[in-house]
């Protein structure tokens, strides 16, 4: 199947992403002012909606898309919503999407709180519509979250991250949310256990190779025509530097680890580990796992009927591991 560009894809669904989104807004809004005015520019410079397209294409493979979906997608996007603003504050970062980030232009303790709210926002539109089902599903991966994170907070001081505990972690911290949203969009049309276990499956699939592609993009940025390399300067152990410090000799692997440890911003150093990583196959292999983890999730929705929404989420699948930002 050909790389299909996203608006391709949601096109099927247009019409509820507008719905979707009027149920958003509805849902962040607020009778204290600054916390209206935040929500106003988090739905301004809202990015892809990612997650609500999975949970809407999900339910409408499977059924008729309901009021219930719109509430699905929207616990979603509260919770996503509210990590990105976290995450923000946690590695001090100034933009988002292109745009200054929350803390970065109300500072830390409000951003902080904004992240509170949009959480607790997320739980109580679970509560208010009796969709226990759905908060079950999204308390799990809330907790997959939080502890992926704080796996990778603990392992990263000594930068001994193996193949093993990098999915681990990238199972809990990206693809628990994306498996939690085509579930709940599942759940809001059927109620089939087989189904949804099947389709979580799915999600944790796709999840895991759209973490590996954004390790990728980080080394190899389209749309700028170089290397970000945010991952090395940040410290963090992806894929593709695990699987170059497998392939390379043991001498050298060292070598690496000591320079990220020393100086991970040295422009030397980052640009010797990102030779290191091309010449001992990181890329290359990453990429390759990164298809065995798409092609899976392809055979998972293959064992659903077919009709047009799943002919988009194998798209999508597609679309995961081919985009360039």
């Amino acid at each position: 199947m050909e790389y299909t560009s996203l608006n391709s894809i949601k096109e099927i669904i247009n019409d509820d992403l507008k719905r979707f989104d009027l149920h958003f807004r509805e849902a962040i809004a607020s009778r204290v002012s600054l916390l209206d005015k935040i929500s106003y520019y988090i739905v301004k410079t809202k990015g892809k909606q990612f997650r609500p397209i999975l949970s809407l294409l999900s339910a409408k493979m499977l059924g008729p898309i309901n009021e219930s979906t719109y509430t699905a997608a929207t616990m979603v996007e509260l919770l996503h919503t509210a990590t990105l603003v976290h995450d923000d504050v946690v590695d001090d970062s100034d933009q988002r999407r292109g745009f200054f980030s929350i803390n970065a232009l109300w500072k830390n303790k409000i951003a902080v709180l904004v992240g509170d709210y949009l959480l607790s926002r997320g739980l109580l539109v679970a509560l208010e519509r009796d969709q226990f089902g759905m908060l079950k599903i999204l308390s799990r991966a809330v907790t997959d979250m939080s502890e992926g994170e704080l796996l990778q907070l603990e392992k990263a001081r000594r930068l001994d991250i193996n193949r093993d505990i990098y999915f681990e972690i990238i199972q809990k911290k990206t693809a628990s949310l994306i498996a939690a949203a085509v579930t709940c969009g599942a759940q809001s049309v059927t109620t089939d256990v087989d189904k949804l276990d099947k389709i979580w499956q799915f999600g944790i699939q796709l999840g895991i190779a759209f973490q590996i592609k954004d390790d990728l993009m980080d080394l190899s940025d389209h749309s700028i025509g170089k290397p970000l390399i945010n991952d090395i300067k940040e410290k963090k152990m992806t894929l593709p530097l695990i699987l170059s410090l497998e392939n390379a000799p043991s001498k050298e692997s060292s070598q690496i680890i000591r320079g990220i440890r020393k100086d991970s911003l040295d422009k030397t150093i980052i640009a010797d580990t990102v030779a290191f990583i091309i010449q001992y196959k990181g890329v290359e292999q990453s990429r390759l796992i990164m298809y065995e983890y798409r092609d899976r999730a392809l055979s998972l929705l293959n064992e659903f009927d077919e009709n047009p929404a799943r002919a988009s989420l194998k798209q999508l699948c597609y679309f995961v591991t081919e985009r360039d930002k």
